[in-house]
This record gives structure tokens, sequence and C-alpha cells, in this order.
């Protein structure tokens, strides 16, 4: 099962395997406090189009069309493939405001295409 959450809620059990799928580290975020066992800053969107992006819903379309691309031939998403086989829930750790907008979402349904799993 692959999960995604705002690293900013509480962690939980029902995480399991907890990964940081942003490319700069949540502000205010104590390592402590995050739970996580990887951080996977390479699986994140290009920064050039992280900042053109900028959460406006205007760009979504683009934006995700740009963002798979990107993640059709990253190395860094095996690395969640790995982690999916070895951990029975993984859950994708996001700090965008945005909860209808945002590259967890893109990152998500990709995943779920590569594994043949039910969205």
């Amino acid at each position: 099962m692959i999960k995604i959450k705002r690293i900013y809620e509480p962690a939980s059990k029902e995480d399991g395997f907890r990964i940081l799928i942003d490319r700069l580290w949540p502000r205010g975020m104590k390592k402590e406090t995050a739970a996580i066992q990887l951080w996977l800053k390479d699986v994140a969107p290009s920064a050039s189009l992280r900042k053109w992006f900028d959460h406006q819903p205007q760009k979504w379309e683009v934006f995700k069309k740009s963002y798979l691309e990107e993640l059709a031939s990253n190395k860094a998403v095996k690395e969640i493939i790995t982690a999916h086989e070895s951990h029975p829930v993984v859950t994708l750790l996001y700090a965008a405001h945005d909860m209808q907008y945002n590259h967890a979402l893109v990152l998500d349904g990709f995943l779920r295409r590569e594994l043949g799993l039910a969205d």
C-alpha cells in the first residue's frame, strides 16, 4: 500500500515506511519529529520545474505532464519501488500546503501505474 501525507501531520504506526519526497527540508520540521526512514531528494521535481509551477492551479496540467516525463527517467523511483517490495505500507511525505495541487499526487499516481496498484 502506498499512502501520501503532509509531513506536518503527526507520524503514526499506520504510516509504515516513511519517505520524504521533497528536495528541500520542510521549514520548521525537526528531524526527530519527522520520523522518516528515507529522504529521497532526487525524486522531487527539478528545481526549475518546481519554481515555475509555484503551486499555481492554472499550471497544474503542464506541471503534471512535465513531472511525469522527469519521473520516467528518474532512478530514485526505483528506491521507492524497492521500499514498497520490503514494506507493506509506504507513506510518501511532502511539505506543500496545497493538498490538491502538489507533486506527491503525481508521484503517487505514477507509482500506482508502475506497480499495477488500484487507485
